[in-house]
C-alpha cells in the first residue's frame, strides 16, 4: 500500500454513532469521541492531511472542524466521490494516496475507488463486504482512532507521531 497522504471520512455512524438528536430548540447536537480527537491531531501531526465529507449539515460538525484544525469539512454533499476526485486532483493526488472510512451506502463507491477504505463493525453489509479495514469499535466508539493508528503504525510513523505522547 502507497503512504496514504490524505483521510478523509463521514461524520454520522462513524465520528458519532449514527443517531441525530435535537434539543427543545430544534438545534442538532452531537457527541464525538475524544479518542479520535486526538487521533486527528497525531495524524496531522505525523504530516497528513484529514478532512471530514458528510451527507448532512450542521453547526456542530463546523465547530468540531474548527476545533481540530480540519483542513478539509464538506456538508450537505450528494455524491461524495466526486469531492473526493477534486480534492484529489486540487492536491496532486492519485486515489490511491486516499483513506476514506464510512458507514453507510452513500460512502460505498467511495470507499472502493480509493486507496484504503475503513469501515466500523457496524456499517452497512456492503462496506463491511467492500472496506480494506473494519475496525473492532463501532460507529462513535473511537473508530477514526483505530483506523489511524493502524493507518500511523503500517507507515512506521506511529512513534514519530505520538513522540513524547507515550512511554
Amino acid at each position: 500500500m502507497q503512504r496514504i497522504a490524505l483521510l478523509l471520512t463521514d461524520v454520522d455512524g462513524v465520528l458519532t454513532d449514527g443517531g441525530i438528536t435535537f434539543d427543545g430548540n430544534g438545534v442538532e447536537t452531537k457527541t464525538f469521541n475524544v479518542r479520535d480527537g486526538l487521533g486527528v491531531r497525531l495524524w496531522q501531526r505525523a504530516g497528513g492531511r484529514f478532512g471530514i465529507i458528510t451527507g448532512r449539515a450542521s453547526k456542530i460538525v463546523e465547530q468540531r472542524g474548527a476545533e481540530l484544525d480540519i483542513e478539509f469539512v464538506y456538508q450537505a454533499v450528494k455524491e461524495k466521490l466526486s469531492v473526493v476526485r477534486n480534492l484529489a486532483k486540487e492536491l496532486g493526488l492519485s486515489l490511491d494516496q486516499i483513506a476514506y472510512v464510512g458507514d453507510d451506502l452513500p460512502d460505498l463507491p467511495t470507499i472502493r475507488a480509493v486507496g484504503f477504505g475503513a469501515a466500523p463493525t457496524d456499517a452497512a453489509p456492503e462496506l463491511l463486504e467492500s472496506a480494506d479495514y473494519v475496525t473492532t469499535a463501532p460507529g462513535g466508539r473511537g473508530v477514526l482512532r483505530e483506523v489511524i493508528e493502524k493507518l500511523l503504525k503500517d507507515s512506521g510513523m506511529w512513534e514519530e507521531a505520538t513522540g513524547p505522547l507515550h512511554g
